[in-house]
């Protein structure tokens, strides 16, 4: 779990589940807890029965301290490292920043992949905003980097591209859609540097990793996230366009109480709650959520797909949409110099949405999760 959550949410999940340790260099003391190094252990041992095969569980929130959590097998996280390792070009002299979270399955992927490969993981990195990150980076010859979207726009205004990093051989993204104007920025990047650029595409739900795409050597397949892992296979359902993923890396179920973990239901089988096509090649495009629809005067309008048209035509700058039902769009946007009435007036245009049915705001810092992801829900 995040150490950032409150320990309201903390003792929650703690009366919920009622752990036999807790490891937690936050507090002091808990309740019903003895410590020794911040390890606590449970006065009353509480008998419970477990099913062998769940190893791990990811929350399906890193943010709100959902007591709702995804179980996962030995067999899924193994199966999972090794699809990646089919693609990812992960050698035993690599030198990998731990920048991403563990308990977000992103950041897990990064540490046992690169454990199975035997390399040097060096763990308790700053985040990327930090200019502690980048003293290290130089220090121990870092050779890949890890981040979601919202890292990629932060690297590009920091100036990333700029620079070359001798130690690098390749960059990865995942955790949600990057827009095309980056996507293109990095691509150019990694061609001029010799490095590779792995858009990925995935879900806690799959171990985390589902598609992936080199978009180095494919550089005609922006907004693609590929093709399906190692032992993966990819359907689009003819009713909804929802996309099914078939793997054994595929989660048993989900937990929201000590009751839950009795039983592990192994199933094949995960509907994404993702809307996608393939092209004539077989390659993936993920183009928005089932719940991110909204219905403006009986017209079905994606906001996934708003916000990335709006991204690519307005100098890749951030925006987020979110909808009211049959009432409004209200649009955020990160970047001060944008009017207003151009924005609305494109909406206008390209969507065809009357201007009364738009709020817009320039938004100062969008609000994130702890996985780095846009933070809908303290916007809705």
């Amino acid at each position: 779990l995040s150490k950032e959550l409150s320990i309201h949410l903390k003792q929650n999940l703690e009366n919920l589940y009622k752990p036999a340790f807790i490891y937690d260099t936050t507090r002091e003391n808990i309740d019903d807890y003895y410590e020794q190094d911040r390890l606590f252990t449970r006065n009353e041992f509480i008998s419970k029965t477990i099913d062998p095969q769940i190893k791990i569980m990811i929350s399906t929130s890193g943010t709100t301290g959902s007591p709702k959590f995804v179980k996962l097998s030995e067999e899924n996280i193994y199966n999972n490292a090794l699809s990646i390792l089919d693609y990812l070009p992960v050698i035993d002299t690599d030198v990998t920043p731990l920048n991403l979270p563990i308990y977000y399955s992103y950041g897990l992927s990064v540490l046992i992949t690169n454990a199975i490969r035997g390399g040097q993981i060096i763990c308790g990195v700053k985040n990327i905003f930090n200019k502690l990150f980048w003293v290290d980076f130089q220090k121990y010859g870092f050779t890949s980097l890890a981040g979601v979207p919202y890292v990629y726009e932060v690297l590009n205004n920091i100036g990333f591209t700029k620079i070359k990093y001798p130690t690098l051989r390749y960059l990865t993204q995942a955790g949600g859609k990057l827009n095309d104007q980056l996507i293109k920025i990095f691509q150019q990047y990694s061609i001029c540097n010799h490095i590779d650029f792995f858009m990925m595409y995935g879900q806690t739900e799959a171990t985390a990793r589902i598609s992936y795409l080199n978009i180095t050597r494919h550089i005609n397949k922006i907004g693609s996230v590929g093709k399906a892992v190692l032992n993966g296979k990819l359907m689009i359902d003819k009713t909804t366009n929802e996309l099914i993923y078939h793997g054994p890396n595929v989660y048993g179920g989900y937990a929201e109480s000590i009751s839950d973990l009795m039983s592990y239901q192994k199933d094949c089988s995960l509907y994404t709650g993702d809307i996608a096509k393939f092209d004539n090649e077989g390659f993936l495009y993920i183009i928005g959520r089932i719940n991110r629809f909204v219905k403006i005067l009986g017209s079905r309008i994606s906001l996934d797909e708003i916000e990335n048209i709006l991204k690519d035509n307005f100098s890749g700058g951030n925006f987020v949409c979110i909808g009211k039902e049959d009432t409004y769009l209200q649009l955020y946007s990160t970047d001060a110099d944008l009017e207003q009435q151009n924005v609305i007036k494109f909406m206008e245009e390209f969507f065809k949405i009357d201007p009364y049915f738009i709020k817009y705001k320039y938004i100062n810092n969008l609000p994130l999760t702890m996985n780095g992801k846009i933070n809908y829900k303290k916007l809705d």
